[in-house]
């Protein structure tokens, strides 16, 4: 199964923090392979705790799109 995992690094104490959206399991390292292995044994967790059908039904497959903006036009003042 693949999922979106999100990773927010934290700029001011260092390393990182991984989610999937919509599931209340986080994972943290001083990397982001750490914070995914961390994550994953957060999941299993949430999993054993309230079943793989709440896990799964929680999982939203969002949408995803490039597009090409200029975030500063009328921003110029």
């Amino acid at each position: 199964m693949k999922l979106t995992v999100e990773l927010i690094a934290d700029k001011e104490q260092g390393g990182y923090t991984a989610r999937v959206p919509d599931v209340p399991a986080y994972g943290e390292g001083e990397t982001e392979a750490e914070a995914i292995a961390d994550l994953r044994e957060a999941l299993v967790g949430y999993i054993e705790a309230f079943g793989l059908t709440d896990t799964l039904g929680r999982i939203s497959h969002p949408v995803v799109r490039e597009v090409e903006w200029d975030l500063l036009e009328g921003a110029r003042g």
